[in-house]
């Protein structure tokens, strides 16, 4: 594309990351107003990707999206988190989880700054911030995904009039709209699957987690006025988290759930130590991720175990299920990673582990695979709208001040 069309297009390198790849900006257009879009910040939501080049492409194409602002492309923000994790065409959640990575808390790009002290911050979240400070975006599109669920977005800022494009696409693809994603869980509603971050004082759903989202890079273009929008969308497709009715016994509901994590969890931490002292490396990125899975699990069972709020919905009961799956799971799988490498003989005992808990996951939610072109369509369609609309409330947010 910068080859072709040199007038419109240009990449350069705004980085490198703690391995010495590069990170990549593809820019398109020239106005000073601006528009960022981030793919790749989990390692393990690679859709984002060719979402990103979707786009570019895009507005390329269409003139009106660049008729009164630039649009910059981070094609990567987690260059050596991409290298561990691999889908090779997977055809079921099995093969997602066999070849799965995504780093530890501390190594994610964006949500780094709200764990780690500034002058401990990765390069990788540097180049993103520094990229923030340069073009001052009024708005910046985080590009996530889920293995299995449904399409919601988050919002640092509300965006009044992205809920009905957003609906409107999820429902032309048969993308179910997750009403009640964990990820939210508090947040307040602009619409259906339309989720805005909360202000600092209130309280977090799972005040055990170290992550707030509320200091992450997507809060970094707020100091030029401008908002993140944070879209996911499944690679999975379950019916199953877009029920907005009242659970019946919520409570009970959580308890159980919680008691099955911390069974899960002491399931794949028995393996653990069981095969640490046999392995030759101990500090490498696969088991530092598992561990630090493993090790969110104690405090998110006890938050779990807290009385739910009034009207808990069977989405949100449905959502919090499928994150009590994926925590020991993911934790599983990255450990079975390293326990073939070494040819451990525990590995057939966790392979059978990520088998079952892979195909209860897949069973319990109807999972239907959601076609990768559907994927980027949803996706790409959200972000344009998010900028439309984010375009219109930036000029309200002027004309008020």
């Amino acid at each position: 594309m910068a080859a072709h069309r040199p007038e419109l297009v240009s990449l350069r390198e705004v980085g490198s990351s703690r391995a010495g790849r590069p990170l990549h900006l593809l820019s398109v257009g020239h106005r000073t107003r601006a528009v960022l879009v981030v793919a790749g910040a989990h390692a393990n939501e690679p859709t984002g990707g060719s979402t990103l080049l979707h786009l570019a492409e895009w507005t390329l194409r269409d003139p009106r999206l660049r008729s009164d602002a630039s649009w910059h492309f981070l094609l990567c923000a987690d260059p050596d988190g991409a290298s561990l994790h691999r889908t090779p065409c997977p055809r079921t959640l099995l093969d997602y989880h066999r070849c799965f990575f995504r780093p530890a808390g501390p190594e994610q790009p964006e949500w780094s700054p709200s764990i780690l002290p500034p002058d401990r911050l990765p390069p990788e979240t540097r180049a993103l911030t520094a990229v923030i400070d340069e073009l001052r975006p009024y708005l910046q599109v985080s590009l996530h995904g889920t293995d299995l669920g449904g399409s919601w977005v988050q919002l640092t800022k509300d965006i009044p009039g992205l809920a009905e494009p957003f609906a409107k696409s999820a429902a032309e693809l048969h993308i179910p709209v997750e009403t009640g994603a964990s990820d939210a869980a508090g947040w307040p509603v602009s619409g259906p699957g339309v989720h805005v971050l909360p202000s600092p004082g209130a309280e977090a759903a799972y005040p055990s987690l170290p992550e707030d989202a509320r200091l992450t890079t997507w809060h970094h273009a707020h100091r030029y006025g401008g908002r993140t929008a944070i879209v996911e969308v499944p690679m999975w497709a379950s019916d199953l988290v877009d029920d907005p009715q009242t659970h019946p016994a919520p409570a009970r509901a959580m308890r159980a759930l919680a008691r099955r994590l911390r069974r899960d969890a002491r399931l794949v931490e028995e393996i653990l130590g069981e095969a640490l002292p046999r392995l030759p490396d101990s500090e490498g990125p696969l088991l530092r991720a598992a561990r630090w899975a493993l090790g969110l699990v104690p405090g998110l069972a006890d938050d779990w175990r807290r009385l739910p709020p009034a009207g808990t919905s069977v989405a949100y009961i449905g959502s919090v299920d499928a994150f009590g799956r994926r925590l020991p799971l993911r934790a599983a799988a990255m450990l079975l990673r390293v326990l073939e490498e070494t040819g451990d003989r525990a590995a057939p005992r966790l392979d059978l582990l990520v088998t079952q808990w892979s195909e209860a996951f897949a069973e319990r939610f109807r999972a239907r695979w959601v076609p990768l072109e559907d994927q980027v369509e949803h996706q790409s369609r959200t972000t344009v709208a998010a900028a439309l609309h984010a375009r219109v409330a930036a000029d309200g947010d002027r004309a008020g001040d």
